[in-house]
């Protein structure tokens, strides 16, 4: 997304919990012709929330578009899952969306608006079976973020701010590869196009979603599954 983004004429900062790990994002970016920075911040703490924005801001001047898409998840039957795990999948997926969408949004309003993208997914559109997922945490922080995104759509609305989600299907990632490993097979029969998403599937709708094009659209969720919901 990062590099679909600068190829469209976006500058890009990147945040993950260790800076470490935007670098090669960074460097990709870079080769596009983009500014480009890595930032250390852990999005369930509002001061490093703070701080990145700040960093931003104080490198560009402004926020055209924010999208939320730090994520962790946790694999355990609904009935055994640990009290500190579904916390810890809660405050990362849904409490740090909304921690960084607050943030970014009280700098957006004043300057005429702007652009938020969730990152929901289709757990939190459906249930599945053990089979093929087994993350309640998961699929409820998800089935959250669909509905922060719609709320802040309509409050926001008024302001320029829009605020929609995209709900991916399965892309093979480091932290999808294991239930892939272990279920892939089972949950390819469930997609009619037959396979796992890839990154250049989320390409083209991260841009709309970032440009002019989609400034009628708000409070949308965009699924991109591979028609595993159809």
């Amino acid at each position: 997304m990062a590099e679909a983004l600068a190829e469209a004429g976006a500058d890009v900062a990147v945040c993950s919990r260790k800076r470490e790990a935007c670098l090669d994002t960074v460097e990709s970016v870079r080769t596009h012709g983009r500014e480009a920075i890595a930032l250390a911040c852990d999005v369930t703490q509002p001061g490093e929330v703070d701080r990145a924005v700040d960093t931003i801001l104080q490198e560009w001047g402004r926020i055209d578009v924010l999208i939320n898409n730090s994520g962790t998840s946790w694999g355990a039957p609904a009935l055994d899952m640990p009290l500190d795990a579904w916390h810890k999948v809660l405050d990362t997926n849904l409490t740090g969306s909304f921690l960084m969408s607050q943030r970014v949004a009280r700098h957006m309003i004043p300057n005429g608006g702007g652009k938020i993208i969730n990152i929901a997914s289709i757990a939190g559109l459906k249930g599945f079976f053990p089979e093929g997922l087994d993350a309640v945490g998961y699929s409820a922080s998800k089935g959250g973020v669909v509905a922060l995104t719609r709320d802040l759509a309509v409050k926001w609305g008024r302001y320029g701010v829009t605020v929609n989600a995209i709900a991916p299907g399965f892309f093979p990632t480091k932290m999808s590869q294991g239930v892939l490993d272990q279920h892939g097979d089972y949950l390819r029969l469930q997609i009619p196009l037959g396979r796992f998403g890839s990154s250049d599937d989320l390409r083209g709708v991260i841009v709309f979603l970032a440009s002019p094009a989609s400034n009628y659209l708000t409070g949308s969720v965009l699924v991109v599954d591979g028609g595993m919901t159809a």
